[in-house]
């Protein structure tokens, strides 16, 4: 099986409502979906979702990239020699980590769909469902209050309420969604907005909610700050932007400076980083949730096929496509409860309603 044409789609996509978390407010998105046609037949889809904090990418550097070097290199390649793609494009395209999880999306995709089955099991099948929390940018408490029971009264029963800006307000929030909610998961996200002192304080604030996990709290550039965090408070703190390497991801193990890590597929680059990102955490006993951006439902669909096939991928946030107003791609997997399950088709899913 040959690559025989490589095309691209720009998205320009608005969300349903604007959200806000601790360095920027955010209203829309650009994915850009790739396409990867073989002389077999087949055809395989991944997409890009560059994002300035995030990915470190522009619009402009990605389509730019597709254009002059995805689109050449990747022309007559063999799909099943993706890790060999995969370094090389790495090489062309230093930081382009979105880029990269694009290519690597559509390459999986191709070669799970020639195997004639779905990706996860492909990949390796431990699982077949996991529950996704659901997230609550900055709002004021009241209005953080009437979010939350929209999304409790929609079936989720995990909640991720970002914060970071006043800490202050972070504990009322917190205190008052509980009472509200005694039964219901709830994870924080400080999003780098807190001091090593604010950090701590939070958590000695809201030791009685019963928060299930601390998700980045101060700032990526200081790990000796996040380590001192996780090492004087017992709630589990959670390396998000800290973590866009696997070089990242065992420096951190190694110093024993968080204990959960968020693998972003858009964020790492791709599936196949962030099966040896998983592997470093596994080897160090720390926990993994399968995180998103501003991803349309192909990119969800990728993070969800990468968390079911490895055991200690346990949680997950993929609740990225749900305010994106025109979604392209619909049926790729069910999302029920607040658990999602996989689609039975080979691949990331039956893709045979989309075309461009």
């Amino acid at each position: 099986m040959k690559i025989t044409k490589v095309t691209y789609q720009r998205l320009d996509l608005k969300l349903s409502e604007p959200y806000t978390i601790a360095y920027e407010t955010v209203s829309s998105a650009t994915n850009f979906v790739l396409k990867l046609e073989t002389d077999s037949g087949l055809v395989g889809y991944g997409c890009a979702c560059p994002d300035g904090f995030v990915t470190g990418e522009t619009d402009e550097e990605v389509a730019q990239a597709i254009k002059e070097t995805i689109t050449p290199y990747l022309y007559q390649k063999d799909p099943f020699t993706y890790a060999r793609i995969v370094e090389d494009l790495k090489l062309k395209l230093p930081g382009k980590s979105s880029t990269l999880a694009m290519v690597d999306m559509a390459l999986f995709d191709l070669v799970s769909r020639k195997a004639g089955v779905p990706l996860y099991k492909f990949l390796g099948g431990y699982k077949t469902s996991i529950p996704t929390s659901v997230t609550i940018g900055i709002l004021p408490v009241a209005d953080t209050i009437a979010h939350a029971r929209e999304w409790v009264k929609a079936g989720f029963f995990v909640l991720k309420v970002k914060g970071g800006k006043s800490l202050e307000e972070d504990v009322e929030k917190m205190t008052r969604l509980r009472e509200a909610f005694p039964d219901v998961l709830l994870r924080f996200d400080g999003n780098q907005g807190y001091s090593v002192e604010e950090a701590i304080s939070f958590v000695r604030q809201t030791a009685s909610v019963g928060i299930e996990i601390f998700e980045q709290p101060t700032r990526v550039g200081g790990e000796e700050s996040l380590g001192e965090v996780t090492r004087h408070v017992t709630l589990p703190v959670m390396a998000d932007e800290s973590i866009k390497t696997l070089a990242d991801a065992f420096r951190l193990a190694q110093n024993e400076r968080v204990d959960m890590v968020n693998i972003k597929i858009m964020k790492v680059g791709g599936i196949l980083e962030a099966l040896h990102i998983n592997s470093v955490a596994k080897a160090a006993g720390l926990e993994a949730m399968v995180g998103c951006i501003d991803e349309c439902s192909l990119g969800i669909a990728a993070g969800l096929h990468f968390a079911l096939s490895r055991a200690n991928v346990e949680y997950a946030d993929l609740d990225g496509h749900m305010d994106i107003i025109g979604d392209p791609f619909k049926g790729l997997f069910r999302l029920e409860g607040g658990i999602l399950y996989p689609g039975d088709s080979p691949g990331l899913g039956d893709l045979s309603a989309y075309s461009f």
